[in-house]
């Protein structure tokens, strides 16, 4: 899968569906105890307008090998390191959500033009610094595309507007999910529910 690919796919099926959602939506339920309209600050700012910023900022070490390694980190850092991360996530959806304004659809695709130029003018194996640390540019981008797909699926939920992803890029992000249940050791669980041997337990997640 050609990862470049897939991440302007999902923007694009995302800048789509955001173009449908009614403006008297964005105050409404979106994800727990966000509105749709912090789900929107929270997706904008962590799969589109960071990554200018991530390309731009060279590391001098690889220190995450793997797009599930990524996710992995946050699995294991100290709950005191989570909970500040969460709630400094939580203020940083709501701010964008609002700068956002009633009208999103114009400043997500300033956002997504950054972001594609930024890319085209990276390398595969260039290293960046990532919030994980060092990374790959091909081990880092897919964590974004992932980020735009299942918060795609979270804003179509809630916004009761469907959104479309293509197969490439639907099959990319649901292999790095069975990859994060791996690294995690939740893989022959999955697996197995996949194959319809067993059901997961209630609140099962990969993140």
């Amino acid at each position: 899968m050609d990862y470049r690919r897939t991440y302007r796919s999902a923007a694009i099926a995302f800048a789509d569906l955001v173009s449908r959602i009614p403006p008297d939506r964005l105050d409404g339920p979106g994800l727990g105890d966000w509105t749709l309209r912090d789900l929107l600050g929270h997706t904008v700012s962590s799969a589109l307008r960071q990554v200018p910023v991530v390309l731009s900022e060279k590391a001098p070490t690889l220190l995450v090998g793997s797009p599930e390694g990524y996710f992995a980190v946050a699995r294991s850092a100290p709950p005191e390191l989570v909970a500040a991360a969460r709630s400094a996530s939580t203020d940083d959806a709501r701010d964008t959500g609002k700068a956002l304004g009633d009208q999103p659809s114009t400043l997500i695709s300033d956002y997504i033009g950054r972001a594609t130029s930024a890319l085209a003018g990276a390398g595969d194996d260039d290293l960046v610094a990532t919030p994980a640390g060092g990374m790959r540019v091909r081990d880092w981008l897919p964590t974004r595309t992932f980020e735009l797909v299942v918060h795609g699926t979270d804003i179509a939920a809630a916004a009761s507007e469907p959104i479309s992803f293509d197969a490439g890029t639907l099959a990319e992000a649901a292999s790095l999910a069975a990859r994060m249940a791996v690294a995690a050791g939740d893989g022959p669980e999955l697996l197995r529910a996949l194959t319809g041997r067993t059901s997961l337990p209630a609140g099962f997640s990969v993140i």
